[in-house]
């Protein structure tokens, strides 16, 4: 933040020492040369004026799109979305060029939901967000940099991707695991990333909740039936990313938990393994959205909406069903229906009491998580 304070404070002085400059010359040809001379000089500041002013310089010293030149749009997502866009980019790059006569570049960020959240809040300067789950929007209109709202500014109240959660166990499922509570067994090892900094995590952990609740229990027995998987758990990896790469790539563990697309990209890029999909499961919805404040600032807001909205459209959606996630569009899933195995209870997170509930019972400082961690770390 010092740098980029530095840098406009630099531009700043540099911009203020060529108008004095241009002044004091202005002055001396009134002296030396006369009205004439006063009037090509007069013009010669004005035109470095506009200069200047025709580069806008942000808050944090860089140049902000001016419109009919090149633009670059800042997209923050989570790691798991990574592979989709990088099919979908390019596509809405060439859109935007063949439409608007205008190149387009990206500057993009893949990491957990959580740390890309806080990353925007501390200064990473994105466009549009794309993140794992909805608390982690509010928690940036709540830092006022995406204005209340946010949910109806795209279509299926801007859930973009959607899926459910997957068991991933070794090949030809040595160990017979094939239901939520198969991960409770001794000497079953699990893998899942920490709900501190991965969306993924998160819906996870109210995966394993929400099948004890949907099937008639309580939360007493649900917090027993959730302690009893994450004692199972020996380490927490930052990312679901990080956790699919353990598991595949280094061979750790007997059991992975992870989005569904996550499997059938893996599936995709040849990995051995069996999964499951369990028959009581949560619908894993993805939002969009448009950082009004920083969009603002750069001029993008007209490019970021349309960014957004082409996401939506049935070949966009066809291109995130092809790495697994399941189509918000009515008419692809349709089309693509029988490319999912069904659940037969899908709930959401609403049905557990929303985020603002979920975030305070579960995943705040000494809340259910913590809770459980602590008990597993005595014993």
């Amino acid at each position: 933040m010092r740098n980029k304070w530095q840098h406009t404070w630099k531009l700043n002085t540099y911009i203020t020492k060529q108008i004095h400059t241009r002044t004091v010359k202005a002055w001396q040809a009134i002296r030396n040369w006369g009205f004439i001379s006063l009037f090509l000089a007069g013009v010669s500041l004005s035109i470095f004026m506009s200069a200047c002013s025709g580069a806008n310089v942000d808050k944090t010293g860089n140049t902000i799109a001016n419109s009919g030149g090149d633009l670059n749009l800042t997209f923050v997502s989570y790691s798991v979305t990574k592979a989709a866009y990088e099919q979908i980019i390019p596509q809405f790059r060439e859109k935007w060029k063949k439409e608007h006569n205008q190149n387009l570049t990206f500057t993009e960020s893949y990491d957990g939901s959580g740390s890309q959240t806080l990353n925007v809040i501390d200064g990473l300067s994105a466009d549009v967000v794309h993140l794992s789950l909805g608390l982690d929007i509010d928690k940036l209109v709540q830092t006022g940099f995406i204005q209340p709202g946010w949910e109806k500014e795209a279509p299926n109240n801007a859930i973009v991707t959607q899926s459910v959660g997957a068991i991933a166990a070794r090949e030809g499922n040595p160990k017979n695991i094939k239901t939520w509570t198969d991960l409770t067994r001794p000497g079953v090892s699990v893998l899942t990333a920490n709900p501190k900094t991965s969306g993924g995590a998160r819906w996870n952990f109210l995966s394993l909740w929400g099948y004890v609740i949907k099937t008639g229990h309580d939360e007493k027995q649900a917090l027993d039936f959730t302690s009893k998987v994450y004692k199972n758990v020996p380490v927490l990896p930052k990312t679901a990313r990080n956790a699919s790469e353990l598991f595949f790539k280094q061979g750790e563990g007997d059991a992975l938990l992870n989005y569904e697309n996550e499997m059938i990209l893996s599936k995709q890029k040849g990995e051995k393994f069996s999964y499951v999909v369990p028959d009581v499961n949560i619908s894993i919805d993805n939002p969009i959205a448009v950082v009004d404040k920083n969009a603002e600032q750069h001029g993008t807001r007209k490019v970021a909406e349309a960014f957004v909205q082409y996401l939506y459209t049935p070949e966009i959606q066809r291109e995130f069903a092809k790495i697994g996630f399941r189509p918000v569009n009515n008419t692809i899933a349709k089309e693509l229906g029988s490319t999912f195995p069904k659940v037969k209870t899908l709930f959401k997170a609403e049905d557990l009491g929303g985020w603002n509930k979920i975030q305070q019972q579960f995943f705040n400082e000494g809340a259910i998580f913590d809770q459980i961690q602590a008990q597993k770390s005595s014993k």
